[in-house]
C-alpha cells in the first residue's frame, strides 16, 4: 500500500477526485491511502491567515512557511508514529511550472514509495525558505500556469496510483498504455465490428495471437511517429533495427562442390549430344 499526504489550501477541490472511479476503488481495498490536509488547520493567526504580501513587492500574495512546515511536521509525525524508520527520507512534491515535468517514468519511480507529500502552493506561490528546507522533488505537468498546486497533484497522483499493485483489474493495462514503453499506445476496437462502415481490422478477428502482437507493435510505432516525433526519435535511438544478416561467405568445400556439380551436369549434357 501506499500513503498519500496533500496539503492544500482547498481540501474540497479533491472531493469528487477521491470518491469516484479507479481511485475510490482503490481506497476501499486498501490499496492506496489519501489524506488531505488544511493548511489553515495550523496557522497561528487568530483569523486563520495563511498569507502575506511578498517582501520587495510584487502583485499577489505569498503563502507563509510557518503554516506550511507545521502541517508538514504534523504529516511526518503521522508517518513515522506508525513505525516508519525516522532516519527514512520522506519525498515532499512541491507542484511548479519551475519543476521537472512530470513523466510516465517518474510515476513508476514514485510508485514504489510507501510514503508521498504532495504539498500544493497556491497564490504566487510559498515562502522559499521552507522549500528549502522540506520539498524533495520540483514537479511540472507542463509548461503553463495554474491558479494552484491541486489538478497537478490529482494528475499525479492519478497516473502513480494506477501503477500500484492490484489497483488495476487487468495486470497487463499499465503496461501496455502510452508512454509505458516509450511508445503510443495502438488503436482499439470493440463491437460492432462495422460502425458507420468502418470495419476492425481483419488481423484482430484472426485469433492469431502472434500476428496480432506484431499489427499492435506495427501501430504503435506508426502512431508514435505522425504524433510524437520527438518520442519516435527517441525510441529509435534506444532501439536502433538490428543490421541486416551478411550472407556467409562460401568454404571452400562448398565452393569445391559447387564445381564439382557444375562438371558433372556438363558431363551428363556432353555425353547426352554423343548419345543422339
Amino acid at each position: 500500500m501506499i500513503r498519500i499526504d496533500i496539503l492544500t489550501l482547498f481540501p474540497s477541490m479533491f472531493d469528487g477526485f477521491l470518491n469516484e472511479s479507479i481511485i475510490n476503488r482503490a481506497i476501499k481495498r486498501n490499496l492506496v491511502q489519501i489524506n488531505v490536509i488544511n493548511f489553515r488547520d495550523y496557522t497561528l493567526d487568530p483569523h486563520g491567515k495563511v498569507d502575506d504580501t511578498p517582501y520587495g513587492g510584487g502583485a499577489g500574495m505569498l503563502m507563509q512557511a510557518q503554516p506550511v512546515y507545521d502541517a508538514y511536521r504534523a504529516v511526518l509525525e503521522s508517518i513515522h508514529s506508525r513505525g516508519a524508520c525516522p532516519d527514512r527520507k520522506v519525498r515532499v512534491i512541491y507542484m511548479t511550472p519551475q519543476g521537472e515535468v512530470f513523466s510516465q517514468q517518474k510515476a513508476v519511480e514514485l510508485a514504489k514509495e510507501e510514503d508521498l507529500i504532495f504539498l500544493c502552493g497556491h497564490y504566487e506561490g510559498i515562502d522559499e525558505r521552507v522549500l528549502e528546507e522540506i520539498v524533495t522533488d520540483y514537479i511540472s505537468i507542463g509548461d503553463y500556469v495554474l491558479t494552484g498546486g491541486e489538478l497537478p497533484a490529482m494528475v499525479m497522483i492519478d497516473t502513480i496510483s494506477r501503477l500500484v499493485p492490484g489497483v488495476l483489474n487487468n495486470g497487463e493495462s499499465a503496461q501496455t498504455e502510452s508512454h509505458s514503453d516509450g511508445l503510443l499506445e495502438y488503436p482499439q476496437y470493440s463491437r460492432p465490428e462495422v460502425w458507420h462502415e468502418k470495419t476492425v481490422p481483419d488481423v484482430l478477428l484472426s485469433g492469431h495471437h502472434a500476428n496480432i502482437e506484431k499489427w499492435r507493435h506495427e501501430q504503435a510505432l506508426l502512431r508514435t511517429q505522425q504524433r510524437r516525433p520527438d518520442m519516435y526519435s527517441a525510441y529509435m535511438e534506444a532501439h536502433p533495427p538490428l543490421p541486416p544478416k551478411r550472407r556467409r561467405r562460401k568454404s571452400a568445400n562448398a565452393v569445391n562442390k559447387e564445381e564439382n556439380t557444375e562438371k558433372i551436369r556438363e558431363k551428363i549434357q556432353e555425353d547426352t549430344c554423343i548419345i543422339q
